[in-house]
C-alpha cells in the first residue's frame, strides 16, 4: 500500500507491504516541488507516478481534508490530494481516506496525540531503529499504518467509536523487532 502525505511543496510517501497481521515499511521520503504551481502540480505528478509504477501498490491511503482557519493552505493540500487521487486513478488502486483524528487514533490511540507520540509509535510498531524523517514521511507512515489497523477498508474511518481498534501496551509488547 501507499500512504500519502499531500501537499503542494512537500508530499510525503511511504510504501508498506502487509504480510498477514503484520506489516513491513519498505520505503518512504518525500518528494519535494519547487517552482510556480503548476510546475509543482506536474512535478509531483511525475514523482508519484515514477513511485507507483516502481512499487505497485494496490491501496492508496490519503490523508482526508480537515477544517481549519487558514483556507489557502487547505485549498493547496487539496491541490496536492487531486494529483494523488488521479495517479491512483491511473494505476487502479483502491483510495481510503483518514482524518487527520483518526489517523493519531488508530496509531497513537488519542485523536489529539502528538506528532512526536505518533512518530514513537509508528517507529515501534514498524520495529524502525529510528524516527522517520521528516515529519512529512512520518505522516505517510501513520497513514498506512493506520489503513492496516482498521483491516484495509476504505469506510473504516467512519466506524462507530465503539468498533474502533485501541492500541494498548500490551500490543507494544506483540510489535516486530
Amino acid at each position: 500500500m501507499l500512504g500519502i502525505d499531500p501537499g503542494t511543496l512537500r508530499v510525503g510517501f511511504a510504501v508498506v507491504d502487509r504480510h498477514g497481521a503484520s506489516q513491513v515499511a519498505v520505503e518512504w521520503g518525500v518528494l519535494r516541488a519547487r517552482g510556480e504551481l503548476p510546475a509543482r502540480l506536474l512535478a509531483i505528478y511525475a514523482g508519484l507516478t515514477e513511485l507507483v509504477k516502481r512499487a505497485r501498490p494496490s491501496v492508496l491511503a490519503l490523508e482526508d481534508v480537515f477544517f481549519g482557519k487558514d483556507v489557502r493552505a487547505m485549498e493547496k493540500i487539496g491541490e496536492g490530494r487531486a494529483i494523488a487521487k488521479l495517479v491512483a486513478a491511473q494505476h487502479g488502486m483502491q483510495v481510503a481516506e483518514y482524518p487527520p483524528a483518526t489517523v493519531k487514533r488508530a496509531v497513537a490511540g488519542n485523536g489529539a496525540a502528538s506528532k512526536e507520540a505518533v512518530a514513537r509509535m509508528v517507529t515501534a510498531a514498524f520495529g524502525l531503529r529510528e524516527q522517520p524523517t521528516p515529519a512529512d514521511a512520518t505522516d505517510a507512515l501513520a497513514l498506512a499504518l493506520c489503513h492496516c489497523t482498521r483491516g484495509g477498508a476504505p469506510q473504516a474511518a467512519s466506524l462507530p467509536r465503539s468498533r474502533r481498534r485501541r492500541w494498548t501496551t500490551e500490543d507494544l509488547r506483540h510489535l516486530p523487532g
